[in-house]
């Protein structure tokens, strides 16, 4: 499985960006996709995830209710549409899969609960 994260770039708090992960390769056995971000100094932290087949979703509490991930499956993709950003959204952002196997929802804020990464895309928000 291969992943393709992009859409990144700078823009000003308040604003919004949508980034994508493209999925290709065993894209029939990729159960769920997640996105994660990692700020200069900072541990790597979960964003969201959704679930390839049903679209359910799972959020951080930081995001909740400013980010949006969805997917088009015609076009292997996942996205993540981020509202009302913050300076401290500011981050590398990685998309993630899960392969082969269905995960419990609070497990997969976790990154070693995936298998595949793809590289990052840079999101940084202004004041």
């Amino acid at each position: 499985v291969q992943l393709q994260a992009s859409g990144g770039g700078l823009v000003q708090a308040g604003g919004s960006l949508r980034l994508s992960c493209a999925v290709s390769g065993r894209t029939y056995s990729t159960s769920h996709i997640g996105w994660f971000r990692q700020a200069p100094g900072k541990e790597r932290e979960f964003v969201a995830h959704i679930r390839w087949s049903s679209g359910s979703t799972y959020y951080a509490d930081s995001v909740k209710g400013r980010f949006i991930i969805f997917r088009d499956n015609a076009k292997n993709t996942v996205y993540l549409q981020m509202n009302s950003l913050k300076p401290t959204d500011t981050a590398v952002y990685i998309c993630a899969a899960v392969y082969g196997r269905v995960g419990i929802p609070e497990n997969l804020i976790r990154g070693e609960s995936y298998d595949y990464w793809g590289q990052g895309t840079q999101v940084t928000v202004s004041s």
